[in-house]
C-alpha cells in the first residue's frame, strides 16, 4: 500500500476538526503519531514553499528523502489549492501527495508526475 493510500484511509476513521486550519493540523498531527506513521511538519521545500507535513520512511531522514507530502486546506479557491499543489510537486522531496480538505474539487491521478490523492474530510462527518 502507497503512503498516500494509507493517509487517505486512516484520515477517513477519525472525525478530524474542519473549523481551524491549526486545529486540524493538531489533529493530523496526533493522528499520525497514534498510528505510529513517520512524519515531518512544517517541511520547508525552498525559499517560497513549506508543506503541512512529509509522512513516509523518507519524512524523518536529513537531508530529507522524497516522501508523501500532505497540504491541509479547510477553505480557498480550487485554482489557488491546486497551483500551490502543482508547486509541491515540482519538488524533489515530494515523491507523491494527499490533499486533506472539506473543499469539494478534484485532482488529477498526477500533477508533475507525482501521484496524487484526496482525503475528503467532511465525509467522515456523514
Amino acid at each position: 500500500m502507497t503512503t498516500r493510500k494509507l493517509i487517505v484511509d486512516l484520515f477517513a476513521r477519525y472525525r478530524l476538526p474542519l473549523s481551524d486550519e491549526k486545529a486540524l493540523q493538531a489533529a493530523i498531527e496526533q493522528v499520525l503519531t497514534m498510528e505510529l506513521v513517520p512524519f515531518a511538519r512544517e517541511v520547508r521545500l525552498d525559499d517560497k514553499d513549506i508543506v503541512d507535513f512529509m509522512a513516509g520512511e523518507g519524512a524523518t531522514l536529513q537531508p530529507l528523502a522524497p516522501a508523501c507530502a500532505i497540504e491541509v486546506k479547510i477553505g480557498g479557491s480550487r485554482r489557488a489549492i491546486y497551483r500551490q499543489i502543482e508547486r509541491y510537486c515540482a519538488h524533489l522531496q515530494v515523491a507523491e501527495i494527499v490533499l486533506a480538505t472539506n473543499v469539494p474539487m478534484s485532482l488529477p491521478f498526477d500533477v508533475n508526475g507525482k501521484p496524487t490523492a484526496i482525503a475528503h474530510l467532511g465525509r467522515s462527518w456523514l
